[in-house]
């Protein structure tokens, strides 16, 4: 920090001014690559070993079973996995790797890893390089120290980490060193969920079978697979790291406890797809740059609706290898974000006031066939024909049939302490989940629910209703709506919902388990009208029209912001689960339980656990604010106060003594003495019953509603009376970086 005698915050800011930033023409990456010169194509996925690898370096016979697997979603062949190995550590070596790892996810919403080196010994004790096939399919972490809620004892330690090939093989690149990450699941000794891939994988190939079934009725008789699509929008803020480092806050929490909102935030509208600033340019072209020699296809980027907050979004992939890709997005972003002296923050909301970040799971599904016309199919997108038009609308009725049974279920997936604050707030959806589903399919769906094609057979209704013309939908025919938590966006919804810091593998679980549900109740209903009707597309109308009627409630295509809708919504029987407890405790309901068991996604045992783990988070997370708050206002807050309210009453003593009446410097000291009493105050609520919380260790649920009750509402007292000290205590003693300097640098 230059300029000694400055305080820190005035330091930082002047460190900023005097920074010389290289430019986006100029821009190095952490391997010394420059950025641009070479096009996107040419080195896309140099660090992955995927297909296009396999293909050149695999035997034929071996590269079609592992191909096989991978697109038929089953497990590697093991006869085989001596040979791929082999494969893969000579393209490791030859990319300068000496370390490889099984990289699995937790549920602590990150990823872990342990590094094993490839060095070994041979019969002589000379080194060598060794990478066998037990290595890549299986290792063994401690297990004992992730989450398990309850699935463990602390003191079983032994876990096992098992490669899910339909995730390729990387390389991570870091200072000097290169690591081989092998995406993998993770399971306990007696094959317990403990990861978040395990129970996606297992919802996939609930919905694939369901799905399978389904198309089997329809007459689709040649798919192998039905899997699901996705391409989260990442929303994010890029901030500058000084100015992280002087918030205790950001820095424990992710978010600002406290903080005055500036004159100016994102009233004006102008950032919004303004121009990115020339620093943020250069690393998020370097982010970029190094996601795509992960093979992650980022495809667009852009100023988001607040100051100093961004997105981007990478093309459509299979579902599991997508939130793989997602966790190595928000990875990358954070690493190389330090290397331009930025801090890129992913919190929901951490900065009260304006935008929150989300991140937008756009989710589809399609099939896997030997059928070329088949293969590839948007389950989610409208034909060309009636029937094909028919196999939409079923498909469209489970997803209504899944979103309205099991909104709770929904809402517990994106239940976390830092949605709580987006959820409702500036640009987010509200709590309520509901389904948009645009003016033209509104209109289908209420013909058929209100039985207008009764009298035509399934061809005939389709043209009466224009469903012929389905494929118009993905014309963009309809608006959008960004208040939507669930929108039909054209041939596939978008769970705007779901949280900027969360791995999406939870949230988009419980959707696949969801409509597999559904489906299987939609396949109940067919096979029962099949018996009434000799035409599929006949029978499927007639389920279609009841599933269309049970699922009125949910839709809805008007403002979610409005007051009327949350009227509206407690009229239609809508949950509005404000707060993270409530959300997770619909976990824990008869049939979120009886969804997730009789499709074999998690036992009872998984789901008390899961449930357990997040409500244990929301309570470590809330904690941790309380206590980072009290030391905010007893170490930063209050000695600022009282130094001002010292030079004031020195400024009226001096005044009266040169016989000037001090009344401007005493009505200053009287109004900064009453805010600082008050701090003090709501300083000593708020730790009672941080206090109180602390010692409820064997009361998680009641030391959870303690929390969001009383713990919120005086966390909200001292942040009320800190701010107001923000806006009259004089700059220069303020120590904390202010709004005005974080959200707009220089």
């Amino acid at each position: 920090m230059p300029a000694t005698g400055l305080n820190p915050r005035k330091a930082a800011i002047q460190d900023i001014a005097s920074r010389t930033v290289r430019n986006s023409n100029g821009a190095v990456n952490g391997n010394g690559n420059s950025n641009g010169q070479h096009p996107t194509s040419e080195y896309f996925g140099i660090n992955t070993f995927g297909a296009r690898q396999m293909r050149a370096r695999l035997p034929k016979e071996v590269y079609a079973k592992l191909v096989g697997a991978i697109r038929q979603g089953k497990k590697l062949d093991a006869e085989i996995a001596p040979t791929v190995a082999q494969v893969i550590k000579e393209w490791a070596i030859s990319r300068g790797v000496t370390h490889f790892t099984h990289w699995f996810q937790p549920q602590t919403g990150l990823t872990a890893e342990k590094h094993d080196a490839f060095l070994s010994f041979d019969d002589k004790q000379q080194p060598m390089e060794s990478f066998s096939g037990a290595q890549l399919i299986q290792s063994e972490p401690d297990a004992s120290s992730f989450p398990s809620g309850g699935l463990r004892a602390t003191w079983e330690a032994r876990g096992y980490t098992a490669w899910n090939p339909a995730s390729p093989v990387f390389i991570v690149e870091s200072g000097n060193t290169r690591t081989l990450c092998i995406p993998s699941v993770f399971i306990g000794y007696n094959g317990e969920a403990l990861d978040e891939m395990t129970p996606l994988l297992r919802s996939s190939d609930a919905l694939s079978d369901k799905a399978i079934e389904m198309l089997e009725l329809l007459g689709e008789k040649n798919v192998l697979r039905v899997y699901t699509t996705l391409g989260p929008e990442q929303e994010y803020f890029l901030i500058d790291r000084n100015h992280f480092a002087l918030r205790p806050d950001l820095v424990m929490s992710g978010r600002t406890l406290v903080g005055a909102p500036p004159p100016r935030g994102q009233q004006l509208e102008d950032h919004y797809f303004g121009g990115i600033p020339e620093r943020v340019q250069a690393c998020i072209a370097e982010v970029e740059h190094e996601l795509y020699k992960l093979g992650v296809p980022i495809v667009t980027r852009h100023n988001e609706v607040a100051p100093s907050q961004f997105e981007m979004a990478p093309m459509f992939e299979e579902t599991d290898l997508s939130v793989d890709h997602n966790q190595l997005v928000m990875s990358v972003l954070r690493r190389v974000a330090l290397r331009h002296g930025l801090q890129a923050l992913l919190h929901e909301k951490p900065f009260a006031g304006i935008n929150g970040s989300g991140k937008h799971c756009n989710w589809s599904m399609a099939i896997t066939s030997d059928d070329s016309t088949l293969d590839g199919t948007n389950l989610l997108k409208p034909g060309k024909t009636p029937h094909q038009n028919v196999r939409f609308l079923v498909f469209l009725a489970a997803v209504l049939k899944g979103v309205h049974k099991h909104a709770g279920l929904l809402r517990a997936g994106i239940g976390t302490s830092g949605n709580e604050h987006r959820l409702g707030a500036n640009e987010a959806p509200p709590a309520i989940i509901s389904v948009f589903m645009g003016q033209m399919l509104t209109r289908v769906i209420e013909d058929i629910a209100a039985g207008k094609t009764s009298p035509q057979n399934a061809q005939q209704a389709m043209i009466k209703l224009g469903v012929a013309k389905l494929p118009e939908v993905e014309k963009d025919n309809t608006d959008r709506n960004r208040t939507s938590p669930f929108a039909f966006t054209g041939a596939k919804f978008e769970f705007r919902a779901v949280g900027a810091s969360q791995s999406i593998a939870f949230p988009v679980m419980l959707l696949n388990a969801t409509v597999a549900e559904a489906l299987g109740d939609l396949i109940t209903g067919l096979k029962a009208a099949l018996k009434r009707t000799k035409s599929v597309d006949d029978a499927v109308l007639e389920v279609v029209r009841q599933a269309f009627k049970e699922t009125g409630a949910v839709r809805f295509e008007g403002n979610n912001y409005s007051n009327d809708w949350v009227v509206e919504a407690e009229k239609r029987k809508l949950l509005n689960l404000r707060r993270t407890p409530e959300a997770l405790a619909q976990l824990l309901m008869k049939d979120s339980r009886a969804v997730l068991t009789k499709l074999g996604i998690l036992s009872k045992p998984e789901i008390e656990s899961r449930f357990h783990i997040r409500l244990e988070r929301y309570v470590k997370d809330m904690l941790i604010e309380m206590h980072t708050l009290e030391e905010i206002v007893d170490t930063m807050i209050l000695p600022a106060s009282f130094s001002y309210l010292a030079s004031l009453t020195k400024s009226a003593a001096d005044a009266k003594a040169a016989g000037v009446k001090p009344v401007p410097q005493l009505d200053a000291a009287n109004a900064i003495s009453e805010l600082i009493q008050q701090l003090r105050t709501r300083r000593a609520a708020l730790g009672k019953v941080s206090a109180k919380a602390e010692g409820m260790h064997d009361e998680l649920e009641a030391q959870a509603r303690l929390l969001t009750a009383d713990g919120a509402d005086r966390m909200a007292d001292v942040r009320e009376t800190s701010d107001a000290l923000e806006l009259v205590v004089s700059d220069d003693l303020w120590p904390l970086p202010k709004y005005r300097e974080m959200l707009f640098p220089l």
